[in-house]
């Protein structure tokens, strides 16, 4: 049967899941092209933040000539295009981007601003409807969870649901969770479910630090977002949590953000302050407890990264559909020079392992 928008219940012939073995130049099957970081506000979704119960907690949806805006918890996401919603646009764009499969997130303002029992409900309609669409679109699409943070309990009644729904590969959770951090001791029993279930932890950030002196210029968004992936990594580095879960997988974004270039400040700061002298290794040596997207806008410090950190946890990163992601998200990894293994890595092969695709 071919797939269906979720929208209208148009049948798309010319969208079928494509063949993934498509030669390259040289001859060779082209890798299978992944891509895990990729943004998803399923119409469900939006109903539920512009229905009455969600102006009642201060959220709407509103709708223009550029497209809708999302207000929810203070924050304003918008305009953002239909390609945020509707699946069939999403796929069409994978097709001219070269990308094979998405892994579909949810995105700020995320849903931690809303009362526990309204975000259990947010969270539920979010789930539901990424495992409809990956089973819509099935090869094709797949979907983190998202889940209610702002209550331990509530958490982990639906992670233990939405675990089972189709084509759903890990959980996504933001860099805090309404200024709590990702050290908190009641945020410890999210992870070891995770860890316990073998499933990827997808860190992305959300509300980000730096107040007024970010407002101008876009910083919230150009710095405030590598240094938010930093101080939640720090989180989980010094808090404990990676040595309480040790196979616990966290995928950060942006390149790992500003955490990569600060590895010798943590081991300098863990060889003399009494603060951080309690981890029982250098903060550098977690490194590859982490894997890191491609998302750098540079060829030359993605090319450090992968020295760095290893071409093994290293995925590819599109951001789609925003105006700070990158179209074609495999072009980079194509700069850098890698040989053949590794450059199949980056493309699709380390997501494949880390999700289980």
């Amino acid at each position: 049967m071919e797939p269906a928008c979720l929208c209208c219940g148009l049948r798309f012939p010319h969208l079928r899941p494509r063949l993934h073995a498509a030669a390259e130049p040289s001859g060779r099957p082209r890798p299978r092209v992944i891509d895990p970081h990729a943004h998803f506000f399923p119409q469900e979704f939006l109903d539920l933040l512009a229905s009455p119960d969600g102006r009642a907690e201060g959220a709407d949806v509103l709708t223009g000539e550029e497209g809708m805006t999302i207000i929810a918890g203070g924050m304003r996401n918008g305009p953002l295009s239909r390609r945020f919603v509707d699946p069939a646009l999403r796929v069409a764009d994978m097709d001219a981007a070269g990308v094979d499969v998405q892994v579909l997130s949810l995105t700020a303002p995320m849903l931690y601003w809303a009362s526990p029992a309204f975000g259990e409900r947010l969270a539920r309609a979010y789930n539901d409807a990424a495992s409809a669409a990956a089973q819509a679109w099935p090869g094709r699409l797949y979907g983190f969870i998202a889940l209610p943070l702002q209550d331990t309990d509530r958490a982990l009644r639906e992670f233990d649901r939405a675990r089972r729904l189709p084509g759903m590969r890990g959980v996504y959770m933001g860099t805090h969770i309404a200024g709590t951090d990702l050290s908190a001791p009641r945020l410890r029993p999210v992870f070891e479910a995770i860890e316990a279930a073998g499933l990827n932890l997808f860190l992305h950030p959300c509300q980000t630090l730096g107040g007024p002196r970010l407002a101008p210029y876009y910083l919230g968004n150009l710095l405030g977002n590598p240094f938010e992936s930093a101080v939640a990594a720090a989180h989980l580095i010094f808090g404990g949590v990676l040595d309480a879960c040790p196979k616990l997988e966290v995928h950060l974004v942006h390149g790992g953000g500003a955490l990569p270039i600060l590895f010798g400040r943590l081991d300098h700061g863990h060889r003399v302050r009494a603060e951080a002298r309690h981890l029982p290794r250098p903060p550098s040596e977690y490194r590859r407890r982490f894997a890191y997207d491609t998302l750098t806008h540079s060829a030359e410090i993605l090319r450090w990264v992968v020295s760095f950190v290893g071409a093994d946890r290293v995925t590819i990163g599109s951001d789609y559909c925003f105006d700070m992601g990158v179209d074609r998200p495999a072009a980079i990894v194509d700069e850098l020079g890698l040989g053949e293994a590794e450059r199949a890595a980056i493309l699709g092969g380390n997501a494949a392992r880390l999700l289980g695709l």
